[in-house]
C-alpha cells in the first residue's frame, strides 16, 4: 500500500518570526494561533498545508545541520497553486512590495503562467497558475 499523508507542515527558520508573519499577513495568509507563540508562528497555506515559521534556535532543536545561508544557497524552491493569472501576479507584487526580492520574471508557458518572489529570509516561493482548458493544447 501506497504511503499518503493528511497534512503537509514545511518548517522554516527565519530571523524575526514577527516580521515574517506580518509578511505574509500582507500577502493575505491567515495564522493558526494555537499552533503560534513567540518562537513559531503556523501560517495556513490550504485546509491540509501548513508553514511552521520558526526562529532559529527553535529550528536547531528539530535539526543537527547547519541553517542554510539563503544569501547564497537555495534550499528549495515553495510552490503552490493560485486560481488566476492576476491572482499570481497580485501575490507576488505584494511580496514584493512588503520587502520581498523578485525570484524571476514572470514566466507564461500558454497552460501555466509562473511567477516567484524570495521572502525576508530568502526562501524561494513560486505562484502558479495552470490553464486546465490549455492543457490538452500542449
Amino acid at each position: 500500500m501506497a504511503f499518503t499523508s493528511k497534512n503537509i507542515f514545511i518548517n522554516l527558520s527565519v530571523k524575526d518570526v514577527n516580521k515574517s508573519t506580518i509578511f505574509f499577513k500582507n500577502l493575505g495568509f491567515e495564522f493558526n494561533p494555537q499552533f503560534s507563540d513567540e518562537t513559531t508562528s503556523c501560517m495556513i497555506i490550504s485546509e491540509n498545508i501548513f508553514a511552521m515559521i520558526m526562529n532559529e534556535e527553535r529550528f536547531k532543536g528539530f535539526s543537527k545541520k547547519d541553517i542554510v545561508d539563503t544569501t547564497t544557497s537555495a534550499e528549495a524552491i515553495f510552490s503552490f497553486s493560485a486560481d488566476s493569472r492576476d491572482q499570481v501576479d497580485e501575490l507576488v507584487n505584494k511580496a514584493l512590495s512588503s520587502g520581498g526580492k523578485s525570484l524571476s520574471e514572470p514566466q507564461d508557458h500558454g497552460f501555466m503562467y509562473i511567477w516567484g518572489f524570495q521572502d525576508l529570509d530568502g526562501h524561494l516561493w513560486e505562484v502558479a497558475y495552470l490553464d486546465e482548458s490549455k492543457i490538452n493544447q500542449v
